[in-house]
C-alpha cells in the first residue's frame, strides 16, 4: 500500500522506502538494523504523516541500536542548530572548503564597481577561487527562491572586477549561493541559465552539501547527543564549530563545568562519531 507523506514545506509525495534505507545506510547502520527500522517505520505509516514524525521514529530506533549512526543520521537537523544567526554556518562552510585545499575568509566587505558588498565566504587556492553568500535557515521547509538567486547574481555582476586577495587567482570569477535547506525549482533553473553556482543540502544531485560533509568526514558539534543546546551554543561562541575541535582541545570543555562522567561520555561520543579530523 502507498502512503502520502507531508514534507516540511507542506508539499506531499509518496513514501519512498529506498530513500529511508539510503539515509540509514549513509549514517552507518548495518543491513539488519536498516531492515528492522524500515519494518517498524512502515508499520506506523498513515496517509498524511509528516516527514518529521518518520524521522523522529527512525532516529529513536537508530539511537537505541547504534548511537553514533543516529548522530550522523541527524546531520541535517544539526545544521539547523548552528543558529540562530548565520555566522556559525559560515564558519562551518569555511572549514568544509579548507579540507578541499582552499584558503577561506568570512565576513568580508569588498567594494564592487558600484557598491560595497558584505561577503559571507571567500575562498581561493592555486587553480580556483570564488565568493559566496550563505543563506542559513533554522528550520526545514524554508527554501531559497528566485528572488534570492537573482539578487546573488546581481551582486556577482557588480563584483566581477574585484579581488578577494592580492594573489593572481583572487579575481572574482564565480559567485556561489549556498543554503543549508533547499532551492525552489525556479531558482535552480535560473542559476543554471545565468551560470550562478548553487549548493544546497540536496543540490546539485552529486557533490551537494550533504555529499561534501560526508566526503570530508567533518561534523558540527550540534550532532553530539551528549551536548545540550545551550552547551553547544557556549562552545560555538568560543569558535568550536566541529567535533574535531573538541577532540583536539578537550580542555575547552572546562567552560561547561561538566561532571567527570559526563565529560568522559561526551569524549567517547566525539571519538565514535567524529574521530580526529
Amino acid at each position: 500500500m502507498s502512503f502520502l507523506i507531508t514534507k516540511a514545506d507542506g508539499d506531499t509525495e509518496f513514501f519512498k522506502v529506498e530513500k529511508l534505507r539510503r539515509s540509514l545506510r549513509r549514517a552507518g547502520a548495518n543491513p539488519t538494523e536498516i531492515n528492522e527500522i524500515v519494518d517498524e517505520v512502515g508499520a506506523n505509516l498513515y496517509d498524511g504523516i509528516r516527514t518529521q514524525e518518520i524521522y523522529s521514529k527512525a532516529f529513536s530506533l537508530l539511537r537505541n541500536a547504534k548511537p553514533p549512526a543516529a548522530a550522523r543520521y541527524s546531520l541535517r537537523r544539526a545544521l539547523f542548530s548552528l543558529g540562530p544567526t548565520g555566522f556559525p554556518f559560515e564558519k562551518f562552510l569555511a572549514r568544509l572548503f579548507e579540507l578541499d585545499g582552499y584558503k577561506c575568509k568570512t565576513g568580508l566587505i569588498i567594494q564592487g564597481s558600484c557598491a560595497p558588498h558584505e561577503i559571507d565566504i571567500a575562498t581561493y587556492k592555486d587553480d580556483h577561487s570564488f565568493v559566496g553568500e550563505a543563506k542559513f535557515h533554522a528550520r526545514p521547509g524554508i527554501k531559497s527562491d528566485l528572488q534570492v538567486a537573482m539578487y546573488s547574481y546581481a551582486r556577482f555582476l557588480d563584483l566581477k572586477n574585484s579581488r578577494v586577495c592580492d594573489e593572481s587567482i583572487c579575481e572574482i570569477k564565480e559567485f556561489w549561493l549556498i543554503t543549508n535547506t533547499k532551492f525552489t525549482t525556479t531558482a535552480q533553473n535560473y542559476g543554471r541559465c545565468v551560470g550562478l553556482k548553487m549548493l544546497s543540502w540536496d543540490y546539485p544531485k552529486n557533490d551537494n552539501l550533504h555529499d561534501r560533509i560526508q566526503r570530508t568526514g567533518i561534523y558540527p558539534i550540534t550532532v553530539l547527543q551528549s551536548l545540550t543546546a545551550s552547551q553547544a551554543e557556549t562552545l560555538i561562541a568560543r569558535g568550536m564549530i566541529l567535533c574535531s575541535d573538541i577532540a583536539k582541545n578537550e580542555n575547552a570543555l572546562s567552560l561547561l563545568h561538566l561532571p567527570t562522567g559526563k565529560q568522559q561520555e561526551l569524549m567517547k561520543e566525539v571519538g565514535e562519531i567524529c574521530g580526529s579530523r
